[in-house]
């Protein structure tokens, strides 16, 4: 079988969210099941490509000078690469103030028009888009390929305005938003299968709470509209292996992570103290619900516990978690930005990881934190509910401590009785091997995704 596979991001080439990774995790299973992949990807600069070979297509006048490379890179294998006009930027998104830049939607659609035209005469067995990023191609496509789209998130959808209607084609009404153009939508009604990240984030995406307009569309998809769990990739998150850690260990010896709590206590600056540490790895956006974590921070210290942050995003929310770590060194320590081998470090050093989603398709970090011995606290929405089993309600098989409301409130309660149990080492261990023996690989999930690729190809 032979998946064209278009996205914006792809671990390592450019990474922003759980796309990049989610994308490479995927493409990196289902190649070695087999099944041939080419990754078509936006070329925003930068990257260099072995046995680099050019690739011509045609495209509409209105996207400008095209250059399509295709060639081998040293991590992903192969890979094609779309320039279009503007499309090499310093952030795929956004400008250094955190502005979407002005011109998104010209370049965007101009890469899906690209992803069109090589869908065409390429004729791969399926076409996979993923997000709203790629949608536009479905608008775009003269040749009847076979089309799965992945909802990563329904949060960014790349409304813009009317006049990109005239470039879709006969089905240009599908793409129709108020007054506007919406890529996503249109795709979601185009498309042969819809994706959902996880189950339960296809559940929520059908209501008029988590649709976010879009839910009717999505309803209406019925049997269409399938939801697959994210994996992560097993052989970066080991700690058996990893050598960004100080020490490694196994589920079977977590000698180790004991090691590996010090170094991230020395990392923050703190004096060494019996004390939980709690980790954040994120995104400084509203969804990660950032600001309740904040608002539960003042309440920390009566658990007690520290706060190890590391994350990258909204000004404002860099600027309160500096603001708190400047006020109170002593339990907080905030990383402004990504760091691979911070991130991995305090998955290893942490006894607790905290995501307050407002929504969360899926998550990738609560499962690279199990899989590290840190147990998770989380809010009950998407894939979170599909992957934590709240200790307390669950003796026998819970992996971590889930709070049902999403509230300041909420989240302090789960925070206490996540402290709570850490201090008792018998269950504390319980409940780390439980979810550092689950099965948080792409296997299972890619062979889901082969099995939509043939309902669909037949």
């Amino acid at each position: 079988m032979n998946v064209l596979f278009a996205t914006a991001e792809f671990t390592p080439v450019v990474r922003v969210g759980g796309l990049a990774e989610a994308a490479a995790g995927l493409v990196r299973a289902l190649r070695s099941s087999g099944v041939d992949v080419e990754v078509v990807l936006p070329d925003y600069g930068g990257v260099e490509l072995s046995g680099q070979t050019e690739v011509h297509v045609e495209v509409p006048e209105w996207v400008g000078d095209v250059r399509v490379r295709r060639g081998a890179h040293p991590s992903v294998g192969d890979l094609t690469l779309v320039h279009v006009p503007g499309m090499d930027r310093p952030h795929p998104y956004v400008d250094a103030h955190g502005e979407g830049w002005a011109d998104n939607d010209h370049r965007f659609m101009g890469f899906a028009a690209v992803v069109a035209a090589l869908a065409a005469s390429t004729g791969p067995d399926v076409m996979h888009l993923n997000d709203w990023h790629t949608a536009a191609a479905l608008g775009m496509t003269h040749a009847p390929v076979p089309t799965v789209l992945t909802i990563h998130t329904l949060g960014y959808q790349g409304v813009t305005h009317r006049g990109w209607l005239d470039h879709l084609g006969h089905d240009a009404h599908r793409f129709a938003w108020y007054d506007g153009t919406n890529p996503l939508a249109g795709a979601i009604e185009l498309a042969d299968r819809v994706i959902a990240v996880s189950p339960n984030y296809a559940s929520e995406i059908v209501t008029p709470e988590a649709g976010m307009g879009l839910h009717d569309r999505l309803a209406a998809l019925g049997e269409r509209l399938v939801g697959i769990r994210n994996g992560i990739d097993t052989a970066l998150w080991d700690p058996e292996t990893d050598p960004h850690i100080a020490q490694n260990y196994s589920r079977i010896d977590l000698a180790g992570r004991d090691v590996c709590k010090n170094a991230l206590v020395e990392i923050a600056g703190w004096e060494p103290a019996p004390i939980p540490t709690v980790g954040v790895v994120s995104r400084l956006v509203e969804q990660k619900g950032i600001d309740l974590l904040l608002h539960a921070f003042r309440f920390l210290h009566t658990m007690p516990g520290r706060l190890a942050v590391l994350g990258a995003g909204s000004a404002d929310l860099a600027g309160a978690l500096a603001d708190a770590a400047a006020a109170s060194p002593d339990q907080i320590w905030f990383f402004d930005g990504y760091d691979e081998t911070l991130a991995h470090q305090i998955f290893a050093g942490s006894d607790l990881f905290v995501m307050p989603s407002r929504f969360e398709p899926c998550g990738l970090a609560q499962m690279q934190a199990m899989t590290y011995g840190s147990i998770p606290v989380v809010t009950d929405v998407g894939g979170l509910h599909d992957t934590v089993v709240d200790a307390d309600t669950d003796r026998s098989y819970g992996t971590g401590f889930v709070t049902p409301t999403v509230d300041a409130v909420g989240l302090v309660d789960a925070l206490h009785r996540g402290v709570r149990a850490v201090r008792h080492a018998g269950r504390r261990g319980a409940i780390q091997k439980r979810g550092m023996s689950a099965d948080w690989s792409w296997e299972i999930p890619a062979a889901h995704h082969r099995d939509v690729y043939a309902e669909i190809s037949r």
